[in-house]
């Protein structure tokens, strides 16, 4: 197999442009021209710095195709086009050139982001109806700066852990998220090093207008973590910062993150939803979506199942208990509460088996697993049991899944 140069080249689409010249503008190597009919990108000069991403009132500037080096779309084509050309078939075996989106992301946030899908084997492809995402818009050079406009606890006060509802606002920063996304928190200060502190990713807990619709904020569900994975004693740096944040405290914010863990936007598709503790915030975020959006003859079925140790513990616990059953059906497991045995996810999933295993064999059914790692084996059990009593094969169903984009998980 023939090994080449892959590009990500960046492209302005002709048919949605309005011509503003904004992204000429804002482009601090002049790799943006235009002559009366295009505006269009020099592949020689574009050096993905994003600075025009966000400026761009219609999007027409964040698109990008996949070439071989050799084969980059000239200046002079570029002009003449009226649509963009389709993304090319290529056989060749990749070798990461410039632009690449994953090489063009922090080495943090590849790092976490490989940690947290090895469980599903690697990221997955999003769902076919899923929404664009924006990605990499603030870099850790050149971050955005968030207002703190809320910080609530979520659990009870007598409860072991403090967990956050944080609400941070953009102000004119234009910061469009999706549902499942991650945007990246920089802690102040420096580590023991003497080093700025690692960048750290908080999945995004309300949906694509915002926590208040028509804001331009997000709100974020986070941890203060006192212990590390053994119970030993430490405070975490970003966590407890994000804890500790007053209203109108200001927050460095680089990102969004994250291509594959997306809703999908077509009518009909269902939501099979687990979680535990934090990892809660994407399936909140998806759940407001769908409830804001109101259109029940139109939206499938939403099935969540939900692990905490306590029902003090569990966040969001008053809201979710008052959503209609007939919106989404919700499943709770609590594994530490006085005289009662106690309830993993896995075992609920066992519990509603029938139920699972009918959303299991509908090809408009999604499913997204987020929380602690400890649970994807228990999980995966659950569901091998499952499928083996209802004529179904866990492994080939799985593999299925993830090649479409319906399987998606995202541990730690």
């Amino acid at each position: 197999m023939t090994t080449t140069t892959i590009l990500r080249q960046h492209l302005i689409d002709p048919e949605i442009c309005i011509r503003c010249n904004t992204c000429e503008e804002t482009c601090p190597v002049n790799a943006i021209s235009h002559d009366s009919r295009n505006y269009v990108v020099n592949v020689e000069k574009c050096k993905f710095c994003y600075n025009c991403i966000s400026p761009c009132p219609t999007g027409a500037i964040d698109n990008w195709r996949h070439v071989r080096a050799e084969e980059a779309y000239p200046l002079a084509e570029q002009l003449l086009w009226d649509t963009l050309p389709a993304q090319a078939v290529l056989d060749e075996s990749p070798k990461v050139g410039a632009g690449d989106t994953a090489a063009s992301l922090p080495d943090d946030v590849e790092r976490i982001a490989a940690a947290s899908t090895s469980g599903q084997g690697g990221v997955a492809p999003p769902p076919w109806s899923a929404a664009h995402p924006y990605v990499n818009l603030y870099s850790i050079q050149k971050p955005a700066v968030a207002n703190v406009s809320g910080n609530f606890r979520l659990t009870a006060e007598d409860a072991s852990s403090d967990i956050r509802h944080i609400v941070l606002d953009f102000g004119n920063a234009s910061f469009p998220v999706l549902e499942g996304q991650t945007i990246g928190i920089l802690p102040p200060g420096l580590d023991a090093n003497g080093k700025p502190h690692h960048v750290r990713l908080y999945s995004v807990a309300s949906p694509r207008d915002g926590e208040r619709p028509r804001y331009n904020n997000l709100s974020l569900t986070v941890k203060r973590v006192t212990a590390d994975h053994e119970g030993v004693p430490v405070s975490g740096v970003a966590s407890n910062f994000l804890c500790d944040l007053k209203k109108g405290d200001k927050v460095n914010v680089v990102g969004p993150y994250g291509t594959s863990f997306l809703m999908p936007n077509h009518p009909g598709s269902n939501l099979l939803m687990i979680c535990t503790g934090t990892g809660s915030a994407p399936m909140r975020a998806m759940t407001e979506r769908r409830r804001r959006k109101s259109l029940p003859q139109e939206d499938g079925k939403v099935m969540l199942f939900f692990g905490a140790r306590t029902p003090g513990e569990l966040p969001y616990f008053g809201p979710l208990t008052r959503l209609p059953k007939e919106f989404i059906d919700i499943n709770l497991a609590f594994s530490r509460v006085p005289d009662q045995a106690r309830q993993y996810v896995q075992d609920l999933i066992r519990a509603r088996g029938d139920d699972v295993a009918h959303l299991l064999r509908d090809e408009n059914t999604y499913l997204y697993l987020c929380g602690l790692k400890g649970m994807e084996t228990g999980v995966d059990e659950a569901f091998s049991d499952i499928c083996g009593r209802h004529g179904l094969d866990w492994k080939s169903l799985r593999t299925e899944l993830l090649q479409q984009g319906r399987y998606h998980v995202e541990t730690y």
